[in-house]
Formats: structure tokens, sequence, C-alpha cells
């Protein structure tokens, strides 16, 4: 079955500039667009989408308020939200992160970037984009004065746990944990399981935060 997207910018040739680049792909269909916040939530409870690239300053509501609304609704089969934005440093970076928000591309990334992001988001696997991802991370983890610990939880991860978690924070998909372990993919994706299982997390944008949060992984 096709991927279905949702676009949200408030810019109109980044939406239909979007919508022909992804509409072109034989397996992914744009089924929407927005040019504000506000009518992008109420759009994407009506449609449901696979994915919703949403663009970090819109009016009538910011991306980010729009996609804690969309992913509070916990809707099923889940709604991925892929924040859009034109700095390599956004203010909103990590806030996004934390409530489920899974990666971020800018604007000007290459089409197939764009393409492979909406193939990574929709599977829900890997945190897009490292060369990207890990740069704000890292960056925001840098300049929060007193990060909060999760060491406790951690506890409750085995050393395996904890080297998938590690991966994870790297920006590493299930096939390239599986290689670099030389273990069985699906192996990966029990031990994957448990770590946002035992800490309580949504997905994997989220355990790439309490990794750092955590100081199991540092920046650089």
């Amino acid at each position: 079955m096709a991927i279905t997207v949702f676009i949200a910018d408030d810019q109109a040739m980044v939406r239909q500039g979007f919508g022909a680049l992804l509409g072109a792909q034989p397996d992914i269909s744009v089924i929407g667009d927005a040019p504000d916040g506000r009518t992008a939530v109420t759009e994407v409870k009506r449609l449901r989408p696979d994915v919703v690239l949403m663009d970090v300053r819109m009016p009538e509501m910011n991306g980010l308020d729009a996609a804690r609304e969309i992913l509070a609704a916990a809707m099923e089969p889940p709604v991925r939200v892929l924040m859009l934005t034109t700095f390599d440093i956004d203010e909103y970076v990590y806030e996004a992160l934390g409530i489920g928000a899974s990666g971020f591309l800018l604007k000007d990334a290459p089409a197939e970037e764009l393409i492979r992001a909406v193939h990574v988001v929709a599977a829900g696997e890997a945190l897009l984009a490292p060369s990207v991802t890990k740069r704000l991370i890292e960056d925001v983890t840098r300049r929060r004065a007193t990060p909060r610990r999760r060491d406790r939880q951690l506890d409750a991860l085995t050393p395996r746990e904890r080297e998938v978690l590690e991966l994870i924070a790297a920006g590493l998909s299930n096939v390239e944990i599986a290689e670099r372990l030389f273990v069985a993919e699906q192996t990966v994706k029990t031990h994957v399981g448990k770590v946002l299982s035992k800490l309580s997390l949504r997905d994997r944008a989220q355990a790439v935060v309490v990794a750092y949060e955590s100081g199991l992984v540092t920046p650089g």
C-alpha cells in the first residue's frame, strides 16, 4: 500500500513542490495539504495520513503546537510527524522531539533526502538524516543548563538494551544495528521494543532524547 502524506506549510510553492515530488513516487500518495497549523490539525484528524510534513513556523497555530495536538490524539495507526525548518538549529527542536516528532528535515534538502525521510518516518524505524538531526540534538543538549537525569529508568535496561539505545541515538536503523551487533533484525526489533516499553517512550525520537539527557550518549 502507498504511504499517505499530508503537507502543512504556509508557502504555497513549498506545498506544491513537495507535493509534486512525492506524488510522483509510485509508493507515496499525497492526500492533502494546509497553509496553517489549525487547518492541518483538523484535516490530519480527518484524513489520518501515515506521515505529516509540518512546517515549524505557520500562522493560526505554529507547527509545534499543531504537532503536539496531532500526536496527543494517539490515532491508530499512528500518524508520524516530520518537522520542516529553514534553520540549521531551531529553537523548537528539543521540545518537538520531546512531544514525539519523528525527526527534522531542512527545506533545502535534496529531493532524494525528502523521499528517503518519508519512507524512514513512515516505517517508524529510525530518526532521519543523522547528519542533521544528530547535530540538532547535540546543540540543544549542550545548551541545556541542567539536563534531566533518568538514570534509574536506564538501570532497568539490560547491557544489550543499553547498547541498542546507544546505536539508536547514533541514528542507526534496525538493519544497521543488526549488522553492527551480528544478530538478526528481528532480535533488534525485540530489543528496541523493550527499550521503548521500559522507558515508557512513544518512539525512537524520544529514545534519542533520553539517551542524551541521561548521559548514556554525550555530544560529539
